[in-house]
């Protein structure tokens, strides 16, 4: 059984009770269960994650990349927040690693403040998925297991 890895970064532990308005009112623990369900769906083990530590995220990233050398990979889907748009080390790390990568954004970054429309993540992402709310996580899983 392949592994779908879901990685979220800084802040997603608020999901919830941080800016309703923009991000929603399911917790992180509603979009565990999301995806948990996705993965069931396609046969898929979930690894989920969600780290406020730059580095655990890159840590998670080089476990996923052996999973994925070994053939054990699906894919990863992340949610790497306010890491998007500062971190070179991410870019690197999914570079490396070369994982199967798609990345999320539960707002649309593109309708929000102009810091935000840069992402160093998009140029080694398979895809996007941007401002779906947190059914862009299933979405998500559910394009990974047609790869």
């Amino acid at each position: 059984m392949k592994t779908v890895f879901v990685l979220n970064g800084p802040n997603l532990n608020l999901l919830g009770t941080r800016e309703p308005a923009v991000y929603g009112a399911q917790t992180l623990a509603d979009v565990q269960q999301l995806c948990a369900q996705a993965c069931a769906r396609h046969g898929l083990a979930l690894r989920f994650h969600q780290s406020n530590h730059e580095g655990a995220l890159l840590d998670w990233l080089h476990e996923a990349g052996g999973l994925h050398a070994g053939g054990q990979l699906a894919g990863v889907v992340l949610n790497a927040g306010a890491y998007t748009h500062t971190s070179v080390a991410l870019l690197d790390a999914i570079k490396g690693t070369g994982v199967p990568l798609i990345e999320l954004h539960i707002s649309n970054v593109h309708a929000r403040e102009s810091f935000r429309h840069h992402s160093y993540i998009s140029p080694v992402a398979r895809a996007v998925v941007c401002g779906l709310g947190v059914a862009g996580y299933g979405l998500a899983i559910d394009a990974i297991a047609q790869w």
